[in-house]
């Protein structure tokens, strides 16, 4: 399964892990979107900025 990852809110008052995360999932500003495969390492990923973004199952 595929889901879609879209930044929501500005990462500019977020601490340097959230950062680094959003920048490892290819997230930079908001708006951004990116469509990967749902795995452990993903969720992991989407757990520590999940205040940031929205995720859509595909």
């Amino acid at each position: 399964m595929k889901i879609k990852i879209t930044l929501k809110k500005s990462l500019i008052a977020c601490l340097k892990k959230q950062k680094a995360t959003a920048a490892s999932l290819g997230l930079t500003k908001p708006g951004d979107s990116i469509v990967l495969e749902d795995n452990a390492a993903v969720q992991g990923k989407i757990k520590v900025i999940a205040h940031l973004v929205k995720v859509e199952t595909l």
